[in-house]
């Protein structure tokens, strides 16, 4: 048990320094990036401000007011006509630069005095980094109300008023009511505004524009900006204009040559003294110009980007209900597939004082404890946007905790028992089941472990969930969200716990033999850890190693005695595989081979016959990619970037199995291949990947002749041959 405690202590030490890495940056604190202020402008009406530092924005659609004070009720804010930005997570929204003023009405009762004012926003650099969101506390003094009008000369005046209105001139036609005027930006942008008379309003719900007349041109998505919540009789809650309105919209060209649309526009709105007007429209002809580029077709998002989208729509219960989804999709990879001996190889340490009840519980302990370290991950993710996980592939981690896994191995093949001292035994005798390595706090740290150690795996779900998580900056949403995706992970695990008690056996020598071969397991599972620090021909003997003295306790060389049951032959044929191609992975390892799935690769062929390499990647340091994909540009070639780390598994498969069929080599030619490695997770490496919102490798990146990153085509996780060479030919249609 004291093991346990070393490593539990390691666990936490390691975590503390690597939290205390993911906060390092080199830009502006948000109070400096957004200076924010607020004033009291009269005892109804208050205005928040904030000086933007150049460089910087604001996203509208991430700021919010609150009243922590309980006789005031806050109206709703009235924003300032922004700029449409079209950002690459959350799609078109509209920002703010330099200076930004948000007046918002006030309803107080009792006559407060005074307010305490909750803001919080949110908002981004230029050079792609975004901060969480901001709060901030103000606590304003209003001033006094004007003073209360005589009750009689306010009737009088209204009545006055009341005789005039009855005389005074007939409403504005609608054309001068709402003078509707549209405008060319540039080639694929067009301007629509409404200059809105005094005392008339606009729906901003009965806003429709087309394009009529228009071949080959169409409109894309537009955002039209956010109006002054109303409470109409006719159309319950809806949002109005007054004075002026005004957006771009966006188009997509078909030809390049210049052309005349027409755009229709249909819209409706009323005067304040509650007289509307019918739906009425309005068609003007535009004149575009030479289109410089033709706009692609609607770009389509890639797998995790779709996940991030769905994700910002969705609510708190579907959204934990899609990780858990997520967590199960993971479930079913490679990942998850070497933690499946970790819990056995625990369950089976119990020993045969082992059931369905406890072998459960242990799973648990193992999958909960794992989730729970999830969730540790989501919220650093979330504050820092950082990768906790490639933090714990430094070589002296991955050595220790394989050498832990050869310890337990050893304790399965009984040459020492894991164990608390003999006195804690006696105090802890009602409980002593605690003793091992079957323990529910041993299965719970070796699920802490493996869940950061043994299955880095960056796949779709995974990074979709981080990149999530990382926007909203919800450290709350962040941590429960990825414990559901942990939870969903552990599935498999919670079955396998289930059912153990009853397939495993309870005692005798098959008890000891099951421990054996789990002891082997663990063997392997730590052999196949330091296949990701260690050379691959020095694996190949491992692997040689571990399938020929097991053969040997199979007695594979030992002759079978008369009369031997099934069960005995049957060891032995298992035992002589295992001798033939530990023998084969010896001659390979002569051979200087490195794939033990190819032992004999090269064998009896001369060099023209040898087998074809895969691909050869250029490499480059993180700081000197722009320059060379800048450079391939100039060129006129188009890139493809493979961001690989040696301890990630799904790096090395991409490596010997996709990247080495000959279709996808020949599919590739013509791209200029470039690989960034990411195995020391340098300041630049994160400073990369941060660029690039990726969670981690295996990540592939196709950049086109401008130089631009199509980011619809990116290839996140492992792809086989053939799934890999239809997301090239995506690329090149």
């Amino acid at each position: 048990m004291p093991f346990f405690k070393v490593i539990f202590l390691c666990f936490l030490s390691i975590l503390g320094q690597s939290a205390f890495a993911l906060g390092a940056g080199e830009v502006l604190p948000p109070d400096q990036a957004f200076k924010v202020s607020a004033k009291a402008l009269a005892a109804d009406r208050i205005e928040i401000s904030w000086d933007i530092a150049e460089g910087y924005y604001l996203y509208r659609n991430k700021m919010r007011f609150e009243s922590k004070t309980g006789q005031i009720r806050l109206g709703e804010p009235v924003f300032p006509a922004g700029e449409t930005h079209h950002d690459e997570n959350f799609g078109d929204v509209v920002i703010y630069r330099n200076t930004l003023n948000v007046p918002v009405t006030l309803s107080v009762e009792n006559g407060a005095s005074s307010l305490q004012l909750l803001v919080q926003y949110q908002g981004c650099a230029d050079r792609g980094i975004c901060y969480p969101p901001q709060k901030t506390t103000f606590d304003l003094k209003l001033p006094a109300p004007a003073a209360t009008a005589d009750p009689v000369k306010q009737l009088l005046k209204g009545t006055q008023s009341l005789k005039l209105n009855l005389f005074e001139d007939e409403l504005l036609p609608p054309d001068q009511a709402f003078e509707f005027f549209a405008s060319v930006k540039d080639d694929h942008t067009l301007h629509v505004n409404w200059n809105i008379a005094e005392g008339y309003y606009l729906y901003r719900e009965k806003v429709q524009l087309e394009l009529v007349n228009a071949d080959g041109v169409t409109l894309g998505t537009y955002d039209i900006p956010r109006g002054i919540p109303k409470q109409d009789e006719a159309f319950g809650q809806v949002e109005t204009f007054h004075n002026e309105l005004g957006f771009d919209l966006p188009i997509s060209r078909s030809t390049q040559s210049a052309q005349t649309v027409t755009l229709q526009a249909k819209y409706q709105g009323c005067a304040d003294r509650g007289v509307c007007y019918p739906p009425m429209s309005k068609k003007i002809d535009l004149a575009l110009p030479v289109a410089q580029q033709l706009a692609s077709a609607p770009e389509q998002l890639s797998e995790q980007d779709q996940i991030v989208q769905s994700l910002h729509k969705d609510s708190f219960a579907v959204t934990l209900l899609s990780f858990f989804g997520f967590g199960l999709l993971l479930s079913l990879t490679p990942c998850i597939f070497p933690m499946i001996p970790i819990l056995s190889g625990i369950i089976v340490g119990h020993g045969h004082r082992i059931t369905t009840g406890r072998a459960f519980l242990l799973s648990l302990s193992y999958v909960v404890a794992s989730a729970l370290t999830y969730t540790v991950f989501g919220i650093l993710a979330a504050l820092f946007g950082g990768n906790l996980q490639s933090a714990f592939q430094q070589p002296w981690i991955i050595g220790l905790f394989s050498g832990v896994f050869v310890a337990l191995s050893l304790s399965m093949f009984g040459f020492y028992n894991l164990e608390l001292p003999k006195s804690f035994q006696v105090k802890l005798h009602n409980s002593s089941e605690i003793h091992r390595d079957g323990s529910l706090l041993g299965a719970a740290i070796m699920g802490a472990l493996s869940s950061l150690i043994v299955g880095p795996c960056v796949a779709a779900p995974l990074a979709g969930a981080l990149i999530f998580i990382g926007q909203t900056g919800d450290a709350v949403l962040g941590g429960s969200a990825l414990f559901a995706l942990g939870l969903g992970m552990g599935v498999p695990l919670l079955l396998l716990g289930a059912s153990a008690g009853k397939l495993l056996p309870k005692a005798g020598n098959w008890l000891n033999s099951t421990k054996a071969v789990f002891g082997v397991i663990m063997l392997a599972v730590a052999v196949w850890m330091l296949s990701r620090i260690l050379p691959g021909n020095v694996i190949m003997l491992l692997w040689a190693m571990l399938l020929i003295f097991p053969a040997v306790y199979l007695s594979a060389v030992d002759p079978l005695p008369e009369n031997s049951s099934g069960w005995r032959k049957l060891w032995k044929g298992l035992g002589l595989t295992m001798l033939a191609y530990g023998l084969l992975l010896l001659i390979g390892f002569s051979l200087g081979n490195s794939n033990p799935l190819k032992p004999l690769q090269g064998l009896g062929v001369n060099t023209t016959q040898a087998a074809e390499p895969g691909i050869v990647f250029e490499r480059v340091a993180s700081a000197a990619l722009e320059a060379r994909i800048n450079q391939a540009a100039a060129n006129h070639q188009a890139v493809m970037v493979d961001f690989y780390a040696d301890w990630c598994i799904s790096c090395k498969e991409m490596e010997a199995y996709t990247f080495a069929d000959p279709r996808v080599k020949q599919t590739l030619k013509g791209y200029v291949l470039l690989q960034v490695d990411v195995t020391n997770n340098t300041d630049d490496d994160k400073a990369l990947l941060a660029k690039f919102d990726l969670i981690g490798p295996p990540a592939i990146l196709f950049f086109g002749l401008d130089a631009q990153e199509k980011t619809a085509n990116r290839v996140i996780g492992y792809q086989d041959a053939e799934t890999f060479i239809k997301s090239l030919q995506r690329v090149k249609s």
